[in-house]
């Protein structure tokens, strides 16, 4: 038996791997997917799957109506270690962070909620689900769930002017002693993906987090959807002397 043959989108995966790393620069826009089928006289299907599995791989960025860029894959992806503040953290890379509130309501918690944040089922909870954007591209989808009894008089405004982790603590006097967080890696679902302005199954950061307060308590959880092509995590190893 002969060897297998590479299908062809993987031969042109690997054509244009090659000149992305050696020849292309972040940002760079790549032919069209009319030229790139022109060029090595592949079909547009085949062209379509390569550029896919280079979105797949971090390597391109495809943006809907512009074309396919080359990903920067440097120090420009957000870091979120420590005290994790978006808009700080952007500002620092020299962008303008940019936070959209698409929702704000009062719901009832379900069994998963009161779970979480160790309440009963039917407890009042705020959730709050905001769009982070840097320099107009969207980056990460937050659900924030906050229980109401702790932030009775929350409104909008007040999320809007200024960091949900201020407002806690210098309007409500909650202050924060802990924040967990869990990441995995997954794949966009079509709402989130057409919010993100991704592809339907592009990769993405999924992040939990559980903010507790001095008194141990939950005041918020938080699920997020991160674009794995703009995020990388960091974690520092101790060794305990």
């Amino acid at each position: 038996m002969g060897a297998r043959k590479q299908p062809l989108y993987d031969q042109l995966v690997d054509i244009l791997t090659e000149k992305i790393e050696h020849e292309n620069n972040p940002g760079d826009l790549l032919p069209s997917e009319r030229e790139l089928s022109e060029r090595y006289g592949l079909s547009r299907t085949t062209v379509r799957l390569a550029l896919q599995e280079l979105e797949r791989l971090g390597l391109v960025v495809r943006q809907h109506g512009r074309g396919t860029f080359v990903a920067d894959r440097s120090a420009q992806t957000t870091n979120l270690m420590q005290a994790y503040s978006f808009t700080d953290q952007q500002r620092e890379l020299g962008r303008v962070p940019e936070t959209t509130i698409l929702e704000f309501a009062e719901q009832e918690a379900d069994k998963y909620l009161a779970e979480r944040m160790h309440c009963k089922i039917g407890e009042r909870i705020f959730k709050l689900k905001r769009l982070r954007a840097a320099d107009g591209m969207p980056m990460m989808l937050e659900r924030t769930y906050l229980p109401v009894r702790k932030f009775l008089s929350l409104k909008r405004p007040q999320i809007e002017r200024t960091s949900l982790y201020d407002v806690m603590e210098n309007d409500f006097g909650e202050k924060i002693r802990v924040a967990e967080e869990e990441f995995f890696a997954s794949i966009a679902r079509p709402a989130d993906a057409r919010i993100l302005d991704i592809s339907e199954n592009a990769p993405v950061l999924d992040l939990v987090r559980t903010t507790y307060n001095m008194g141990n308590e939950v005041i918020e959880f938080t699920l997020s959807v991160a674009r794995a092509d703009q995020f990388k995590y960091k974690v520092y190893h101790q060794r305990v002397k």
